[in-house]
């Protein structure tokens, strides 16, 4: 970063020019209510900004999570409001945010991995990200779904509830199923406010929040949706069952809302939603990057996860853009036992850490990034061999954004 524009965390004061600076940059009106909840979601020893004299012209913060990943669970980065004024752009104001983060959490020994929503695709790959889940935005017609005969419901049943009522009912089901949801993260106090915040800007037109929650005849509570009403579909937030029983019996409360024609979900690749459905094209859905996943230390990311088959694997990381990555890396795995240390043994595959953040969730194959020839194999059958291991049960999924401060 050049001395023109430096770089420094910002000061509890100077919150308010840092958030008029991102919604500036993201095309939105500042509003002052936004900057308490700014206020009490984000971290200035974690919010860098780029300054142009006293000017604040760019930044990026970063929240801490807890995400799970295949078989474990780590602490992440999460890369959120990153920003560089449209006055400032093409300065090398964005490549130097980017780096002081990965540099900082590898000097400071943090969290091993980083990951981000992109706005846009183009972005964060020559970062070293790698497109690591998918979201299936679902849109459906409501006169044409229809659950199939036979669906197992339970002997369950649905309530509304009002949000000071739901909200600890909410915690409990969802840090249940987070715990074996891959690419799901933690929810604290802050975060559950954030996913929760519910001012007329947030709504977009639609009703406030609804919550409704699966009930057990013994009374517990097994699964939840948030959803809110607008005048041409029901928006459908979040979805969130420990059970199969539930997880049907929310959807058919769904479906049976009256007077609305149209459904809209944003969920898992692999939704069983579709299965649920006596016409599965009635539920149509496209798949586009929900998660970028970077690898901050390559040898401490690889040994926190678990891997579906035994494994070992000689790997030659490239990265120039965090260069105390590259090298070669003996990742073995057998069952619960993984390790991963720099070796100099010959390599069995080559790729860049993009293509290992790519893979890291067990979403994106290695054989599919080798066919794109984005992995270089060595030895014959490696490629088949790391892409089984890396693979996930289930395809990963964010259900939801880092947080939501409503500027």
């Amino acid at each position: 970063m050049t001395a023109r524009y430096p770089l420094r965390t910002i000061a509890a004061h100077e919150l308010d020019a840092w958030a008029r600076m991102i919604t500036t940059t993201y095309g939105q009106d500042w509003h002052e209510g936004g900057l308490r909840n700014a206020a009490s979601s984000l971290d200035p020893a974690r919010t860098i900004a780029a300054y142009d004299g006293e000017e604040i012209v760019g930044g990026a913060s970063i929240y801490g999570r807890v995400m799970t990943i295949p078989g474990a669970a780590t602490p992440v980065a999460g890369i959120t409001l990153v920003a560089v004024l449209p006055t400032h752009r093409r300065r090398g104001i964005l490549t130097a945010m980017m780096r002081r983060q990965l540099t900082d959490l590898h000097a400071s020994g943090g969290e091993p991995i980083a990951a981000l929503n992109a706005a846009e695709a183009t972005i964060y790959g020559r970062f070293g990200y790698g497109v690591a889940s998918h979201v299936a935005e679902i849109r459906a017609d409501k006169r044409f779904l229809a659950m199939r005969p036979g669906t197992d419901f339970g002997d369950g049943s649905i309530r509304l509830l009002d949000r000071q009522e739901a909200r600890p009912l909410l915690e409990k089901v969802y840090d249940t199923a987070r715990r074996t949801a891959v690419g799901w993260v933690d929810r604290t106090e802050r975060f559950w406010a954030a996913r929760l915040a519910d001012g007329e800007r947030v709504r977009d037109g639609g009703t406030a929040l609804r919550f409704a929650v699966h009930l057990e005849p013994g009374g517990e509570v097994t699964g939840y949706v948030l959803y809110r009403s607008k005048p041409e579909l029901v928006q459908v937030i979040e979805v969130v069952a420990v059970t199969r029983q539930s997880y049907a019996a929310l959807w058919r409360f769904l479906v049976d809302l009256d007077a609305h024609a149209g459904l809209a979900y944003d969920g898992a690749p692999d939704e069983p939603l579709k299965h649920l459905l006596t016409d599965p094209r009635a539920a149509r859905a496209g798949v586009i990057d929900n998660l970028w996943v970077r690898l901050a230390d390559v040898g401490r990311a690889l040994a926190a996860r678990r891997y579906a088959t035994s494994l070992d694997l000689v790997l030659e990381v490239q990265d120039t853009f965090c260069p105390w990555n590259a090298g070669r890396y003996h990742l073995h795995a057998d069952g619960a036992s993984v390790t991963c240390e720099r070796t100099r043994a010959r390599a069995d595959l080559r790729l860049t850490s993009a293509e290992l953040g790519a893979a890291y969730l067990g979403g994106t194959t290695l054989s599919s990034l080798a066919a794109a020839g984005r992995v270089e194999e060595l030895r014959g059958g490696a490629v088949g061999a790391a892409s089984l291991a890396f693979r996930g049960e289930r395809e990963p999924f964010h259900p939801s954004g880092w947080a939501f401060p409503a500027f």
